[in-house]
């Protein structure tokens, strides 16, 4: 087979805006030089709310060193997300925050470049590859539990479950054939993920940006060593896959292209699956009468406690994916999407002139009352059918949409069904009365207090 086909001359770059350049759309720069950057650093979700109550759901602002316009609402999610005309670059949005780290993954390529490459990529997650990550997670989930239940009766979930998601990542993306060097790659990929939500972005001596960049190094010799044998070999795991990938002419991804897209996916498998978890553990211990729905949802399987949830099972699980789902519209792991403008557009009356920083804003939408009523109340019903045919087709977008949407939007569902088998077939869950945890919603939501809860063995 040749080498691969798929690398296109990326869009060129635009420059930013200075500051005043955008002064036609409402909105503040806010103080010199950091503009509005301490207020969403101190409350991301309440200073989107007052600026879209103070200038309505076009607005502009500065922060962290650039302009960018705010499109907020359901509408905007269409106009941005779905871009039939091809006028919002992904890559340009992204790279300020994941370049140095996370150069040209996926959710980091645009218009035709990124359409070859998903389609290379889309048979990592079909029906046969994923039934064999069912089976990891199954196993791996299992082991984690039974330990969770031996140092009952105290558990934080956060760090807990981070460290869950970050071993299935490890096992699922890259097989057994990590070994001994899972320990190695699990820090580099920490050190990776720590360093694309750091406020220094340079890679300073000491700095995380540094140790994500040293991580960087590491995952691209690990990861490059092995390719050429993956490529022989009949493994089931995504980097494997990924390795084997071949575009509709028969050719191979490089060796860079494959390193670039597993470590991305390493990262987008990991953290925003922590992150959803976790929130909805807490909606469930905050709303007992939805565990008990969603354990016996889980007896009604007829499995014995501990046994595989079957691939071909996983849709006799709607009220738990209705609930992961709910869990992600009140804390959606991707709040702020970031694009920019490459040509002239216009939305809601207002010019956006190429090289436009935009960002929707999945956070805001999500609690949006005149589309979700009593919006901050666990409901998984929203989810039916019949409710979901009701609403606009962008109200819902913590995965994203249009040609970006997220490649293993059903392996997070996937993983969520297995998470909640495992996890309510062998286990009660409960939480001091009246405890509520402040939510750091930026860069990814996480409970500042890494959510304490009871956890015990079920009869």
């Amino acid at each position: 087979m040749t080498s691969s086909a798929l690398t296109r001359a990326p869009t060129p770059d635009l420059p930013d805006f200075p500051r005043g350049a955008l002064d036609h759309i409402p909105g503040s720069d806010g103080w010199p030089l950091v503009g509005g950057t301490l207020r969403l650093l101190a409350d991301p979700k309440g200073a989107v709310e007052r600026s879209a109550a103070q200038h309505g759901p076009v607005y502009r602002s500065f922060s962290f060193g650039r302009s960018m316009i705010s499109l907020l609402g359901p509408d905007a999610n269409q106009f941005v997300l779905s871009d039939p005309d091809k006028v919002f670059s992904s890559r340009m949005g992204w790279n300020p925050v994941l370049e140095l780290l996370f150069p040209r993954g996926l959710m980091l390529l645009d218009f035709d470049e990124h359409r070859l490459h998903r389609k290379a990529m889309s048979a990592a997650f079909k029906t046969g590859p994923m039934r064999s990550y069912l089976n990891a997670f199954d196993q791996g989930i299992g082991r984690c539990v039974a330990g969770w239940l031996a140092g009952a009766p105290h558990l934080r979930v956060y760090p807990a479950i981070k460290r869950l998601s970050l071993d299935l990542a490890a096992v699922s993306f890259l097989g057994d054939s990590a070994g001994p060097q899972l320990e190695a790659v699990q820090r580099a990929m920490m050190d990776m993920i720590a360093a694309s939500v750091s406020f220094v972005r340079k890679p300073l001596p000491g700095t995380r940006m540094r140790r994500g960049v040293n991580g960087r190094k590491f995952m691209i010799d690990y990861l490059g060593r092995q390719i050429e044998a993956r490529r022989a070999s009949g493994g089931e795991d995504i980097f494997t896959h990924l390795c084997q990938a071949v575009t509709d002419d028969g050719a191979l991804m490089t060796p860079e292209e494959i390193v670039d897209h597993t470590s991305f996916l390493l990262l987008a498998g990991h953290d925003t699956l922590a992150s959803s978890l976790t929130s909805l553990v807490y909606f469930l211990v905050d709303q007992p009468a939805w565990q008990h729905q969603l354990r016996d949802e889980v007896l009604a399987l007829g499995l014995a406690r501990g046994e595989p949830l079957p691939f071909d099972r996983l849709d006799e699980m709607p009220l738990t994916e209705m609930a992961f789902k709910e869990a992600l519209r009140l804390m959606p792991p991707i709040p702020s999407i970031p694009r920019r403008a490459v040509r002239d557009t216009e939305f809601g009356g207002f010019r956006l002139p190429a090289g436009t920083n935009v960002n929707v804003n999945p956070l805001y939408t999500h609690r949006m009352a005149d589309v979700w009523p009593d919006p901050e109340v666990f409901n998984p019903l929203r989810f039916t059918a019949a409710a979901s045919r009701e609403r606009h087709r962008y109200a819902f977008v913590p995965f994203g949409g249009g040609a970006h949407m997220c490649i293993g939007l059903q392996f997070a569902y996937m993983q969520a069904k297995c998470f909640i088998h495992q996890l309510l077939s062998r286990a009660d869950l409960g939480i001091e009365p009246g405890h509520r945890p402040e939510w750091q919603y930026w860069p990814i939501p996480r409970p500042r207090d890494g959510l304490p809860i009871r956890i015990s063995a079920r009869p």
